[in-house]
């Protein structure tokens, strides 16, 4: 029976596309918002991944209101459960605890809604506790004290507000600026051994965009650098960044090491890449929601989830990066296996059941191993700087 061009999308929704169905008009473009506004111009097959999605993140909303009903408002903030990331504590739980918290972790594995993210994810980051420390001020007063000073991190700041997703309304108004602005230059006060690292700026805007609350997100920007990511990552050498790029490249050769050997034979740093997903924390590179997927995990299991989920990207397209011939196509192929990720249940399937075992200690293990390298390679460049035939390399710009 002939379907209309309505039946076949409602098809497509309930059944997925199939390579046998050719309903989609090649090059055709639709243009639609996203669940957090940003426009995109998408295939009308990207655009039937994109409603489908909508559709799946109501029912989820359904399920955790639901879930909520019964175990009572908010019962993921307590601490016994939100804090499944902290092994130390497992033992330590009683059985019905336990259970909530293996509840907890599956649910937030399959995606939080966009309702529930600012709660959950404030819960089990370790945001309010580490709020808790301080007075109710802290952030208000931050803001006063520093308001109307410069300095080297606050001008480059400046510099980049612009340039962080000018083409979301509210993050490119006025507002969004100023807002976005605050935040970056207390966090650069707060910790100014830190100061201000370029890709900060896209992970704080996506904080935003979730939170609504510009002092929530500066909290959550805290606990992320210091409870939840590797430190030094963003320091002003990229101390930690050029640890975890190693350890990365570690994992790759453990997990594909024909894919590792192939690619380190068309002479690709995959860090080319790489870098820009752990300072930014795929937030310039996946699609919206499915970044906000990333992170719903990576709030509540830690940093491995990086590894995860850059690993499995690689994974997904093994085959065709093997029969690549040089960097140019092997870059191609990653970005826009990364462009089009919109449906993440796929990336996070990969991520967490084809890849083995992958702990913090495996993990852990890796960085002393790449320590020396590092602090050899970064002295080392250093001292080139500091030479007096050297000219100091300008910044490379994300």
């Amino acid at each position: 029976m002939a379907l209309d061009e309505s039946s076949k999308l409602g098809w497509v929704l309930r059944h997925g596309t199939g390579k046998g169905y050719g309903w989609f008009r090649k090059g055709a473009k639709t243009k639609l918002r996203d669940l957090y506004s940003f426009s995109l111009e998408v295939s009308e097959e990207d655009a039937a991944v994109l409603n489908d999605l909508k559709e799946r993140v109501k029912e989820t909303a359904r399920v955790w209101r639901a879930i909520e009903e019964s175990k009572g408002a908010c019962w993921y903030s307590q601490p016994e459960i939100s804090s499944l990331s902290d092994s130390s504590l497992v033992s330590s739980l009683s059985v019905a605890t336990l259970a909530n918290a293996m509840h907890l972790k599956k649910l937030i594995r399959k995606g939080i809604p966009p309702s529930f993210r600012p709660r959950v994810w404030m819960a089990v980051s370790g945001t309010v506790t580490q709020r808790s420390t301080v007075p109710d001020s802290y952030y208000s007063d931050l803001t006063e004290a520093v308001k109307d000073k410069v300095t080297a991190a606050t001008r480059q700041i400046d510099h980049d507000l612009a340039r962080t997703f000018p083409t979301h309304p509210w993050l490119n108004s006025p507002e969004g600026h100023r807002t976005l602005r605050q935040i970056l230059v207390a966090y650069s006060f707060r910790d100014s051994r830190v100061g201000y690292c370029q890709g900060m700026n896209y992970v704080a805007a996506l904080l935003l965009l979730v939170l609504k609350s510009e002092e929530d997100a500066f909290w959550m920007l805290a606990a992320l650098l210091e409870r939840v990511l590797y430190s030094d990552i963003y320091s002003e050498n990229l101390y930690g960044c050029h640890i975890e790029q190693r350890v990365f490249k570690d994992l790759l050769m453990k997990k594909f090491p024909r894919l590792a050997a192939h690619l380190d034979l068309i002479q690709f740093d995959v860090s080319l890449i790489t870098t820009e997903w752990f300072l930014c924390l795929f937030a310039k590179s996946l699609p919206t929601e499915t970044t906000m997927r990333v992170w719903d995990v990576l709030f509540s299991e830690g940093v491995k989830v990086l590894f995860r989920v850059a690993l499995a990207i690689f994974k997904m397209k093994e085959a065709e990066l093997l029969s690549t011939k040089h960097v140019g196509e092997a870059i191609s192929i990653v970005q826009d296996t990364t462009n089009r990720a919109y449906d993440p249940d796929i990336l996070l399937k990969v991520a967490f059941e084809d890849l083995g075992a992958m702990t913090m200690y495996i993990i852990s293990e890796h960085r002393k191993k790449q320590q020396p390298a590092v602090v050899a390679e970064l002295e080392e460049r250093l001292q080139r700087v500091n030479s007096p035939r050297s000219n100091r390399p300008t910044q490379v710009l994300l």
